[in-house]
C-alpha cells in the first residue's frame, strides 16, 4: 500500500512540475483609439515593410516576419483585406517588436518574480515576468513586446494602436518566435478594438 502511495505521489509531482514548466504567464494588453474604428469589412490595408521602432527598426528579420504574419492573420479575422503588391490601401499598419533577456530566480525559492522593461512612453511600458526555479538555480526569461499601429494612410493619423507584453521562460516552447508572435497577436486583437486606455490581462 505504501509503495502504491509513493508512486502516486511521485506521479502527481511529475505532472505538477511538467505543467509548471510549460506555463506561459498572461499577456498584458493595452489599446488606444479615439473611437470605434469606422472602416467597413473588406477595407484594404498594407503592412509597412520595416519595423516601426525599437532596436530592430529598419532591419526586418525572420523573427519580425513571424510577428508580421501573426498580425496579418489577426487583421483578416477582423474582416480587413490585405492589399496586393503595389496596390493602394486606405489603412497602413505598422508593426514593432522587442525581445530582451534577463535572469530570474535562484536560491531556495521555487518561483521568482522579476520586473522587466522600461518606462518613459506608451511603447516602452513595464512588463511583469514570472520565472520557475525548481532546481534552485536561475532561469533565463524573455520579455517580449508586440506593438501595432493602424494609420489612416492618407493623413498619417493613428486610428488604433496597441501593445502586448509577456514574459516567457527561454526554454519554453512558447519562446519560439512563431509561437510567441501568435500568442501576443491573438491577445492584442482579442475583443478588438478593445477599451481605449485600459490595460487587461489575457490568459
Amino acid at each position: 500500500m505504501k509503495l502504491h502511495l509513493n508512486a502516486a505521489l511521485l506521479g502527481a509531482a511529475a505532472l505538477a512540475l511538467g505543467g509548471c514548466a510549460t506555463v506561459v504567464p498572461p499577456v498584458e494588453v493595452t489599446r488606444f483609439h479615439n473611437a470605434v474604428p469606422g472602416w467597413a469589412p473588406g477595407t484594404r490595408y498594407a503592412i509597412a515593410t520595416a519595423p516601426v521602432d525599437g532596436p530592430a527598426a529598419g532591419m526586418p528579420s525572420i523573427e519580425w516576419n513571424s510577428y508580421r504574419t501573426a498580425v496579418d492573420q489577426q487583421l483578416q479575422r477582423q474582416g480587413l483585406v490585405a492589399a496586393g503588391s503595389g496596390d493602394s490601401a486606405p489603412l497602413l499598419v505598422r508593426i514593432g517588436f522587442d525581445r530582451s533577456e534577463r535572469v530570474s530566480g535562484g536560491g531556495n525559492s521555487p518561483v521568482s518574480v522579476g520586473v522587466g522593461g522600461s518606462t518613459g512612453g506608451y511603447r516602452s511600458g513595464v512588463g511583469l515576468g514570472v520565472g520557475f526555479s525548481f532546481g534552485g538555480g536561475p532561469r533565463r526569461i524573455y520579455d517580449l513586446q508586440l506593438s501595432v499601429r493602424i494609420d489612416d494612410a492618407a493623413s498619417g493619423n493613428a486610428l488604433w494602436e496597441g501593445r502586448a507584453i509577456a514574459a516567457v521562460p527561454a526554454k519554453a516552447p512558447a519562446a519560439q518566435p512563431s509561437l510567441a508572435a501568435a500568442k501576443l497577436a491573438d491577445a492584442l486583437f482579442k475583443d478588438f478594438p478593445g477599451e481605449s486606455g485600459r490595460t487587461i490581462s489575457v490568459p
